[in-house]
């Protein structure tokens, strides 16, 4: 599967032999600054359909309540364009989609964050009939959820990487009002970060990019892919130009036909630069190959810098001496890489090349324009990228510009010609060995006549039926029914050829009559708002707490309940039974993210009997098994995506007793949900660090040891403080869970004090508070100043005053933040 941001991606991918290409429309797509309009759509359906390729459309985004009726139509009008299948993020969307347009088939995508049969299998409950599985996967991980489940699975192979897990990225929103949930990613990934520990600037040299990810590579893993048996494979890049669609499709198309027919498959190692040309952070397999986080993130730069081909090995007056293998020509872009010099981060070197010369010994001398560049700030020793290579574009040309069909598809052809009876040609078309024959015939205008002195031969009709240039699709089998003496001229194989082709394109451009329905009114019907409320709630206080230190804070207030979520889960035990003797109910919270190996996690937390914050679909999927008499109450957190009333509805009806709303919402939104009859079981968080990235790179073993993973890293997370500080001087906190995974929390205290008015008059009773760094004292203090908030004793501008004396970064409105169309309606709501 190949991605298409518009119409030539979309004509490169089909050229270079995708099987199904994906696509967004302008809204409801993870990629927003690419994709059709909606009048398009159809017409895209067809020249994809045409040439047998399959095209899937993204509607990868969470929806918010008022777009739903949008997003109904946009499904069924998905649905009547004859798309093959549509990918979605949003569970309340899957649901929505499987009762709009019940014959479409639904996919769930990466934004999902499976990374587990049982989230897999979540998914299903939902309509999914294909899961698109996280990047963060090992082939060990992906061969173990394919035994255990028989939904198709999807697994990307080449392209970006996030450094955060799809769908738990929240770096946008926080510091740009832009979620990346919603197709807005702002790439605060690929920007530089100093590394704190211990409060003082750790020396990382040039590797101040250090939650930039290198692209994927996957080639090499294809055979084993398909000996697992995944569904399809996939390329990322729906913003990347048509050269990189075109090359990446035909080399994994080249890899998949002969893994699948068992052939060894060596690429050409022109053919490997490139994929590193056209587009690439430095290639590799990372994940899938197993965690090693010495080497997903190199750190070095954040952006494509196309080949690395050399190292200077001396500047003259006029021109610069490379140690290169590889050939340059005039014309060539280059670009000189001195981070081990000055830093990641000064502007570089580089140009066009106005001249080469051969200089002996695997060396060339380069020259460039006059003044194109600073040759004094070009050194012995820099490394040289070659980022344009005129030659390759050249080269893809016929697969980008193509006049004439250039990836064909077989069609098995059928012949009967029998004297005094019209010839028939029967054309049969698979679009892959699993799927139904289209088959179609052909019939001739007038019957066979005999031959007056010599039948036509076999190899004559052949060679004639052969003839589909410009179709799109090639003579496979060739079978032949026909009486001895048939005599079939030149003219009424083509014709008859011709015919069958015309109708198996009509086949397959066909429309199919599916049957659409409106739904969402009666969802709709029950959740109309409640009024605002003059009088407010009383409310209760929960508090989650992350170091035993901090739960001696949280004791000292009594709130209504205390989550511990701490970095190692098997000292939870001592701390529950601590908060029980208090005569507080604990809950314990999940990991975020579960791979195939660490279920056992769901039964230590089991052994605990007590509610559990369930912070992934596997486990809670996990937890839906244990029989009800024996199950712990679930409470769902913010990391489940709960955004729009249908997603909250399907977790209720699964038994989630309260739940936290996606920090994509901001506060007028979370009021309006609280308030179309979901606030009783709602727990917003109003004071917290935002959780911005959630990963499976480990900053503590790449930089604090010479560890691959947690086996050899010696743990430095139970030892040291780690922040990231940015350029605007903010130092965010990073912690590791259980599993080793990483996350990255805002500087700044994310603080709800201005919008829990508004909170308390819709209808909310419970709110949460959520500590990272904070000491008992501080968890203690900002716990007393919301009680006193909910005494009347402060009003919000103070509670927020007392909020950043927590904080020496202050404190921000954050993802809550109320755009300026919304300033009013929070105003006329109190």
């Amino acid at each position: 599967m190949s991605p298409a941001g518009h119409w030539p991606q979309m004509h490169a991918a089909i050229e270079a032999g995708a099987d199904a290409v994906y696509f967004g429309l302008k809204h409801f797509t993870a990629r927003a600054k690419a994709g059709f309009d909606l009048d398009e759509l159809p017409e895209a359906i067809r020249t994809l359909h045409r040439r047998g390729v399959k095209g899937f459309v993204t509607f990868n985004t969470l929806v918010f309540d008022h777009e739903l009726e949008q997003a109904e139509q946009t499904i069924a009008a998905i649905s009547d364009s004859g798309a093959d299948a549509i990918i979605v993020q949003d569970i309340g969307i899957a649901k929505l989609a499987s009762q709009v347009a019940p014959e479409l088939e639904i996919h769930g995508s990466t934004q999902m964050s499976v990374t587990s049969a049982e989230g897999a299998e979540l998914a299903r409950e939902f309509g999914c009939t294909r899961i698109v599985l996280a990047r963060e996967l090992s082939l060990r991980d992906i061969e173990k959820i394919k035994n255990q489940t028989e939904l198709e699975l999807e697994v990307f192979v080449h392209g970006a990487l996030c450094v955060s897990y799809s769908g738990q990225c929240l770096s946008s929103e926080a510091w740009g009002g832009r979620s990346a949930n919603r197709g807005q990613c702002a790439q605060a990934c690929r920007l530089p970060y100093d590394l704190i520990v211990d409060g003082r600037h750790k020396e990382i040299g040039a590797a101040r990019y250090l939650l930039s990810p290198g692209d994927l590579y996957a080639l090499e893993q294809i055979p084993e892919l398909v000996r697992i048996g995944i569904a399809c494979v996939k390329i990322e890049g729906r913003y990347k130009e048509a050269e990189y669609v075109a090359a990446t499709t035909a080399n994994y198309r080249e890899a998949i036909d002969a893994a699948a027919a068992g052939q060894q498959y060596q690429l050409d190692p022109g053919r490997r630069q490139d994929l590193e040309q056209v587009y690439s952070r430095g290639l590799g397999p990372w994940f899938m190959e197993g965690t090693n986080h010495q080497r997903a993130v190199d750190g070095r730069a954040p952006r494509h810098r196309g080949l690395k081909i050399g190292r200077v090995s001396r500047v003259s007056f006029n021109g610069v001496f490379v140690e290169t293998q590889i050939p340059l020509y005039r014309g060539d872009g280059v670009v000189f890489d001195a981070a081990d010099r000055r830093g990641p981060d000064v502007a570089e070197q580089g140009g066009f090349l106005f001249d080469v010369r051969e200089a002996g010994e695997g060396r060339c001398e380069i020259r460039f324009g006059d003044g194109a560049i600073d040759l004094s700030d070009v050194a012995v020793g820099d490394w040289v990228w070659r980022t344009l290579d005129p030659s390759l574009k050249k080269r893809l040309k016929p697969l980008t510009q193509a006049n004439d069909p250039v990836h064909t598809r077989p069609v098995d052809l059928h012949l009967t010609a029998t004297t005094g009876q019209p010839a028939e040609l029967r054309i049969e078309f698979r679009s892959n060995e699993s799927a139904d024959p289209i088959v179609v015939t052909a019939i001739g205008q007038n019957a066979v006549e005999p031959a007056r002195s010599r039948p036509t031969s076999d190899e004559q009709i052949s060679q004639q039926l052969s003839r589909m240039g410009g179709s799109g699709f090639h003579a496979g089998s060739i079978k032949m029914e026909r009486s001895e003496d048939a005599f079939l001229p030149t003219s009424v194989l083509n014709e008859i050829r011709r015919l069958a082709v015309d109708l198996l394109s009509q086949r397959l451009t066909e429309i199919p009559k599916r049957e659409t329905r409106q739904v969402l009114a009666t969802e709709l019907a029950s959740a109309k708002a409640v009024p605002i409320s003059e009088q407010a709630n009383r409310c209760e206080i929960h508090l989650l707490v992350r170091t035993a230190e901090q739960l001696e804070g949280a004791l000292t207030v009594s709130p209504a309940s205390i989550t511990l979520d701490y970095l190692e889960l098997y000292g939870l035990r001592d701390s529950v039974e601590r908060i029980r003797a208090a005569g507080i109910e604990v809950r314990v919270a999940s990991p975020r993210v579960l791979k195939p190996d660490e279920q056992r996690v769901v039964r230590f937390l089991l052994s605990l009997e007590c509610p559990i914050l369930v912070r992934s679909g596997g486990l809670l999927h996990d937890l839906l098994k244990v029989p009800e008499g024996e199950r712990p109450e679930l409470d769902g957190d913010f990391s489940l995506n709960l955004v729009n009333l249908l997603s909250v509805r399907a977790m209720l009806d699964r038994g989630i007793r309260r739940w936290t709303p996606a920090h994509d919402l901001n506060a007028q939104q979370i009021s309006e949900l609280a308030r179309a009859g979901f606030s009783s079981g709602m727990e917003p968080v109003v004071f917290h660090h935002l959780p911005v990235f959630h990963t499976e790179h480990c900053v503590f073993c790449r930089f604090m040891s010479e560890g691959t993973d947690h086996t050899n890293c010696g743990h430095p997370c139970e030892k040291h403080r780690v922040a990231l500080r940015d350029s605007e001087g903010r130092a965010h906190p990073v912690m590791a869970d259980v599993g080793c995974r990483n996350t990255v929390f805002g500087a700044q205290i994310q603080s709800g004090a201005k919008f829990l008015g508004l909170f308390r008059r819709s209808g909310i009773q419970n709110f949460r508070m959520e500590f990272v760094h904070q000491s008992a004292s501080q968890v203690a203090e900002a716990a007393r100043a919301l009680r006193e908030f909910f005494d009347g004793n402060v009003d919000e501008l103070l509670l927020d005053h007392d909020f950043r004396q927590c904080c020496p970064a202050g404190t921000t409105d954050g993802s809550l933040f109320v755009p300026a169309g919304f300033r009013q309606l929070v105003q006329l709501n109190g």
